[in-house]
């Protein structure tokens, strides 16, 4: 675009400046020389002069325009806000990422990053409460801004916030830190809560100054000590490493040797509950042995008792049998039975008074034997 504008600027000179000095040598000396244009060929060179210098003008309206159309397209990043200023003032309006116009050459803009950023404060110089100057070779600080904050904080602090919210709100915290705790405090003591609390210090602030500027987490790097004192820092640390050493070495030590101990008392334990179970298992053992024993006495007196029982019993019915059975003619029967089952007679009127008792009824005794007698002898 700009090659066309100079273009037709050439053209508009190049093509006025010929003419005029064509009409001049015309006018001037070369009258003789040259044969007079006639009426309608100058016309017609006015024509054209007339539409070489439209199509410049045209051709640097253009170009103006083109430029304007240039100036004014503009583009806002992702994670950023754009602010404007007209004759230096701040407008109100405010841009979301892509594309946008503005009004050219009077209007500029500027794009505020609303993501996630890191400031990086470098070479902070910080005095202790003994007097000793220290420097901080880095501290990060991670921020972000709200994008409805935007306007708010530029308007107070300029598009640049950080350097007055941040960079300078460090540089007062930390000398602030600095100054009422020494050497041993800041390098080794509590160093390890700058960060905690130097983020802590910068969002109470920041919530007062500039609403929506969020401190995600600072970041404080070792400060650099006079090379004296580090060199003694660095023996003194040598020493607490060696004392820590021995220190351990006697725990461990002490730890093996409670270890062995506790090796020693756990197998002594383990014989003593070894022997008491094994006692154990004999004493049940015998335990078993004896009430088996006794199961078997008592199951064998049982049983001896219930045979005893069952004897006596069969006696008692016996002889109650036999009390019911031997009667004296039972008796008397079976007597007569062996008599007659024996081969041998005998003869005589005495012969059954032998095998009966002389009394009341030994008549009737007899008379049945004699009975009998015959009886038994008529059937031979």
């Amino acid at each position: 675009m700009l090659l066309a504008y100079m273009f037709c600027i050439y053209l508009f000179f190049y093509r006025g400046g010929g003419t005029s000095c064509n009409n001049t040598d015309l006018e001037s000396g070369t009258k003789d020389t040259e044969p007079k244009m006639t009426e309608p060929s100058r016309a017609s060179s006015s024509f054209t002069t007339w539409m070489a210098q439209l199509g410049a003008i045209a051709s640097i309206i253009c170009a103006i325009g083109g430029a304007a159309l240039f100036a004014s397209v503009h583009k806002i990043e992702e994670g950023h806000t754009g602010v404007y200023y007209r004759g230096g003032a701040l407008l109100t309006t405010t841009s979301n990422p892509g594309f946008h116009l503005m009004m050219p050459f009077i209007t500029n803009f500027k794009s505020v990053q609303t993501t996630l950023q890191t400031d990086e404060v470098k070479n902070v110089p910080c005095g202790t409460s003994g007097g000793v100057m220290i420097y901080f070779d880095r501290i990060e600080v991670v921020n972000y801004l709200v994008p409805s904050a935007v306007y708010d904080i530029v308007r107070n602090f300029t598009a640049d916030y950080d350097k007055a919210l941040i960079f300078n709100k460090v540089h007062h915290e930390l000398n602030q830190f600095c100054s009422v705790h020494s050497l041993q405090e800041v390098y080794i003591g509590l160093f390890d809560q700058i960060d905690e609390n130097l983020k802590l210090t910068l969002q109470e602030d920041l919530t007062c100054m500039a609403p929506g500027l969020i401190i995600q987490a600072v970041r404080v790097t070792k400060p650099n000590i006079p090379e004296s004192i580090r060199r003694n820092y660095e023996m003194m640390e040598a020493e607490k490493t060696k004392l820590l050493i021995s220190a351990q070495t006697q725990k461990v030590v002490e730890k093996e040797a409670e270890t062995e101990r506790k090796r020693a008392v756990i197998e002594a334990e383990k014989l003593a509950q070894v022997a008491e179970i094994k006692f154990s298992q004999k004493v049940m053992e015998k335990e078993t042995e004896k009430r088996i024993s006794e199961i078997e006495d008592g199951a064998f007196l049982a049983k001896m008792k219930a045979r005893a029982d069952a004897e006596f019993y069969t006696a008692e019915r016996a002889a109650e049998a036999n009390k019911l059975k031997l009667t004296p003619e039972y008796l008397q029967l079976m007597k007569f039975q062996a008599i007659a089952a024996n081969s041998k007679i005998y003869f005589g009127s005495k012969i059954p008074q032998m095998f009966v008792d002389s009394g009341p009824s030994s008549t009737k005794a007899s008379d049945a034997m004699d009975d009998l007698t015959e009886q038994i002898l008529d059937l031979d």
